[in-house]
Formats: C-alpha cells, structure tokens, sequence
C-alpha cells in the first residue's frame, strides 16, 4: 500500500520548492507530479495530427516521492504516514503523529 496516492495533498519539504503544497497529479515510480510545483518550461514541435500547437509549454516536473509529506489539514503541516491493519483485515494509512486516519 503507497503512502502517498493520487489526488492527496502534500507539501514539499526540500529542495527549491521547500514549503509548497499542492495536489498529486500522478505517481511514476518513486517519483510525484504535484500541481504548481516544479514548473518546468518545455519547447514542442506542432502536432497537427494531434491538433497540438507548438511553442514553449510550461509543466510540472517531476519529485522524488521522499522529498514530499502528505499534508494534515487538522495540524496544518506536512506530516509522516504509516499503514495500520484493522481487526477486519483492511489497511488504512494513519498520520504517525497521532494515529488518525487518513481522510481519502
């Protein structure tokens, strides 16, 4: 089970984009494409089977997935996240500060 998926809210927390937060756009590996961090600018060539236009194209860029912590709306802060098994046998991912569920 990932600690980190799709969709959650983390917030970076080395690198030029220390202190930044946003939403997991996707995971490739240990890597994670996060939402207005990481801007990258990247020139393309026009596809026009593809209907694309040409030009510089602003992305994000990939980050490890270890310079990254999933975000505690209640603290408010970047917080470390482990995998808790219930008596029914399901997994769920808990903030290891307190012990509550992740809410996802």
């Amino acid at each position: 089970m990932n600690r980190i998926r799709k969709g959650d809210q983390v917030v970076v927390i080395t690198g030029k984009a220390k202190g930044q937060r946003g939403d997991v756009l996707r995971l490739a590996g240990d890597r994670v494409y996060v939402s207005n961090v990481n801007l990258i600018k990247r020139h393309t060539k026009p596809n026009p089977q593809a209907n694309q236009p040409g030009g510089i194209v602003e992305r994000e860029g990939s980050i490890h997935i270890s310079n990254v912590q999933l975000f505690n709306p209640r603290t408010g802060k970047g917080e470390r996240v482990g995998i808790k098994t219930l008596e029914d046998g399901r997994r769920i991912r808990v903030f290891r500060s307190s012990n509550e569920a992740v809410d996802a």
